[in-house]
């Protein structure tokens, strides 16, 4: 799993200015404890993995504690996702891949060959009726 993080406050042209968060933003906080939850690991599980203490995962996950880029990559590597760098545009894409690759996973999509193309589908069928 991947989580993608695109903010930008001011276009580039104008120049861009720092941007410090209050906290990791909700729905990358809820990613994190639903990863966590995926691999029936408490707060204090992950912590003991990391090495760091409970109260602070705990703080992260609340959104009371913004972590350093290597904790939080530390923390997203040891869920089995990781963090990219994506452009802009190319965001809602690899949205979109992510959303279907977690439909796929809850069994909710459909499987199909990456090359078929759609006249092999319609003379399968053709062929099945002939034999």
């Amino acid at each position: 799993m991947y989580y993608i993080v695109s903010y930008m406050t001011y276009d580039a042209q104008n120049g861009i200015r720092p941007l410090r968060q209050k906290g990791l933003p909700a729905e990358m906080r809820h990613a994190l404890i639903e990863a966590r939850k995926k691999h029936d690991w408490s707060q204090r599980d992950l912590a003991s993995r990391l090495g760091i203490g409970q109260r602070h995962i705990s703080g992260i996950e609340s959104g009371k504690i913004v972590p350093r880029y290597d904790t939080l990559l530390e923390i997203v590597r040891m869920l089995d996702c990781d963090l990219i760098m994506v452009p802009r545009a190319l965001v809602p894409i690899v949205q979109s891949l992510v959303r279907d690759h977690l439909k796929d996973e809850q069994g909710e999509g459909e499987e199909r060959s990456l090359y078929a193309a759609d006249r092999y589908e319609d003379d399968s069928q053709e062929r099945r009726d002939e034999v």
